[in-house]
């Protein structure tokens, strides 16, 4: 199948394609006019690039770990490799959705406070020291 029916077939655009294969993701066969063709294969390894993607894997990650999975789109067996990057990628995922329930409940203050139903004041997270020019400010 041509580069068109593989985004159709997986709902990836046809750039999103050309960029797995940029980045080793994915390993079209050519024709001689040099037309990229895909498998059957490719279609599961697409959607497996996507799952990982959701997860919040780099295509850095994705390149070494998809050799280290088996199965389709729907029973990913992941290798015992594995598991040492994925528990970094969800310590990672874990502490985004801290910093965003953080974020979400200081903007549910600001807005309380702005229709009058909070406190008229709304603390500021404490923000980091940062050095400048061997300053503390």
């Amino acid at each position: 199948m041509r580069i068109g029916e593989l985004a159709e077939r997986t709902g990836v655009s046809v750039r999103s394609l050309r960029y797995y294969e940029a980045e080793g993701l994915l390993h079209p066969d050519r024709c001689v006019n040099g037309y990229r063709t895909f498998t059957e294969d490719d279609v599961a390894r697409v959607l497996q690039i996507q799952l990982f993607y959701s997860a919040g894997l780099c295509s850095g990650k994705i390149a070494e770990l998809l050799p280290c999975v088996s199965g389709d789109d729907t029973h990913l067996v992941p290798s015992p490799g594995m598991t040492d990057e994925l528990e970094i990628a969800r310590t990672r995922i874990q502490n985004q959705i801290s910093l965003l329930t953080t974020s979400l409940s200081v903007l549910d203050r600001v807005l309380a406070a702005a229709k009058g139903t909070g406190t008229a004041e709304v603390p500021v997270p404490p923000r980091p020291v940062r050095r400048h020019r061997g300053i503390h400010v």
